[in-house]
Formats: structure tokens, sequence, C-alpha cells
């Protein structure tokens, strides 16, 4: 079967991204998934996102989401910025929307190329030494560091990821260079890619609470620097941890294609 599919990138996170509103794309292919998103042996991305109907009448549309290796996933904040900007595309929504996803319902606005999406508020901040974790709609290891430029972010990242710290489960981790009073440059190894990205929207957001939380910085608007480009966090301190926590950058559709399915 010839299904379409478009190649969209956030600040270099990439994904392949598919309209299944009409159940063309079997979900169970889990082999399927991973070759599509290989390097190598296929388009290459990230991941793969599908926008499907939703089954809540106030919603556009459902965001459901893959990671490299083929599985179902936690949320992903870039690959939901590009998903938005593929439902304007498609004309299913003009310059806002509410849609849902694996960890629920999201806002987002479109400002043409730019996307702002509205992250799930965040309960709890936990501070360790020497590292910070939260879920900000995926877990996340937040830790600090010199000299990023020359970190062995695969090799250390991995080892965070599979340690005892998050059992089977693992997480993604986090590593922050702090480059102003409101600016961090962030680099992230991802879990179910199993490798660094160049961004990861729920890593950024992540940091930036996590910076915010430790100290590191009073601004509640900061901006992540990463491999991709520049993303942006705003939020607002809430009794036990941030609520409207909104994740901004550009969105990219970098073309289209047809692959057998």
């Amino acid at each position: 079967m010839t299904v379409e599919f478009y190649k969209y990138q956030g600040t270099g996170n990439d994904f392949v991204i598919i309209d299944n509103r009409s159940n063309i794309v079997s979900k169970n292919n889990t082999k399927m998934i991973a070759q599509l998103c290989d390097r190598r042996f296929g388009v290459g991305a990230d991941g793969l996102i599908l926008l499907e109907h939703s089954q809540h009448p106030s919603e556009d549309f459902r965001m459901v989401y893959y990671n490299a290796d083929g599985h179902e996933s936690t949320m992903c904040g870039n690959g939901g910025r590009c998903l938005v900007h593929f439902a304007n595309f498609l004309g299913i929504i003009k310059n806002k929307t509410l849609f849902s996803a694996v960890d629920g319902q999201h806002e987002a606005l479109v400002n043409e190329s730019t996307i702002s999406l509205k992250m799930q508020d965040v309960d709890a901040v936990n501070l360790h030494e020497g590292y910070t974790f939260l879920d900000t709609g995926s877990p996340h290891h937040v830790t600090l560091t010199d000299d990023l430029d020359k970190f062995n972010v695969k090799t250390k990242g991995a080892e965070i990821r599979y340690s005892t710290l998050y059992g089977k489960a693992g997480s993604n981790v986090n590593f922050v260079e702090k480059e102003d009073a409101n600016t961090f440059k962030v680099r992230t190894y991802e879990r179910g890619v199993e490798d660094e990205t160049l961004s990861c929207g729920t890593g950024v957001t992540a940091v930036a609470l996590a910076m915010h939380a430790t100290n590191k910085t009073t601004d509640t608007t900061v901006h992540l620097s990463t491999l991709g480009g520049l993303l942006h966090v705003a939020f607002e301190k809430a009794d036990n941890g941030y609520k409207n926590i909104w994740l901004t950058g550009p969105a990219t559709q970098v073309f289209k294609g047809q692959l057998e399915w």
C-alpha cells in the first residue's frame, strides 16, 4: 500500500509525519516503523508521528508518537509543535488549536513557522545531589556540566539512562551549561533513539524548570540553545511545581514523499 508522508524538523529534531485520519497505517508494525526511521535504510527520523481523529469533540486532532526504535512513546514537545504546523498546512486548524496526546490535552498557537505549545503542568521537581529529575510529559534527568561542546553525550547519557536510578524504563538525560542569566546550552540523550538528538522539546522544558528550581536563573522566560537551534520556555511558578508552561520555536516542513507500507 502506498502511503504519503511528510518530513518535518523542529530545531533539528526530525520526524516522519503521516495523516492517519483514514486509519491507513498499521500501528502494530514495530519493525516497519523502526526501519522507516532508520537513517541508512529508511527515510531517517528521530520518530514517527501520526495525525488522527480525536474522540473528543472539543479537540481538533490526536497525536500518536513513536520513537525511532518503533515503539509508541511518551510526549514529544518538538514533535507536537511540528504536528501543529502540519495540521495548519492541511487546513485542519488556523492560528490556534486544542489536541490530545499521550499525556493529555495541549493548546498550541501558530505564528507562521513559529509554533508555541502549552505543556502539561509539572507538579514536582525532584532535587538531588548533582542532578534534578522531573517529568515534562517525558522523564528527564538534568545535570550541569562544564565544556559542553566537548562532552561525550552519547556515552555518559547511555550510562545514566540505563543506570539503577531509573530501572528498565530509563530516562532521557540532559547536560546543561549556563551561558548568561537566562540562557542555557543544552545537549540531550534520548531514550528510544538511544543517541544524542539535535534538540528535545520536553528536554529543554525540563532544563528551564530545573534551572529555575535550583536558582540558576530567576527569569520565568528561559532561552535554550541546542545543536539544532534556539527554543524558548515560559512558565509560572506554582505551589509545588510549575504551570502555564509554553514551549516556543520553529517548525519546518522539509519534504514529502511516498512509501510502501
